[in-house]
């Protein structure tokens, strides 16, 4: 083999070997970003009895516990942008607030 054809397989051969592991390197990150979990915030007066996250208002001490529908001082997490927009039947919007809040009589 003459030495053009050896400098031009080890080039070709480095230049393969080295895309390989770029493309490898990028496996993780692409596994990573699908693990991501999509952005949500508290959503309060929208869980149903017993349906809460964690951290619920007095009476409460944390997932599961809210005692009624749509409890003032419980919350639930939505995805983000959403609590506003989402049925409460005890709130005075009649929409999720993003803080506790005394219900409507």
């Amino acid at each position: 083999m003459s030495t053009f054809t050896t400098r031009t397989l080890s080039a070709t051969t480095l230049a393969l070997a080295l895309g390989s592991a770029l493309s490898m390197a990028a496996l993780p990150m692409s596994a990573h970003a699908a693990d991501a979990k999509p952005a949500t915030e508290k959503c309060f007066g929208v869980a149903k009895a017993g349906k809460n996250d964690c951290a619920a208002g007095a009476g409460t001490t944390c997932a599961g516990t809210s005692t009624k529908d749509y409890q003032a001082n419980s919350w639930k997490a939505v995805p983000a942008g959403t609590c506003t927009t989402t049925k409460s039947d005890t709130s005075p919007t009649g929409n999720g607030q993003l803080e506790a809040f005394t219900p409507k009589a």
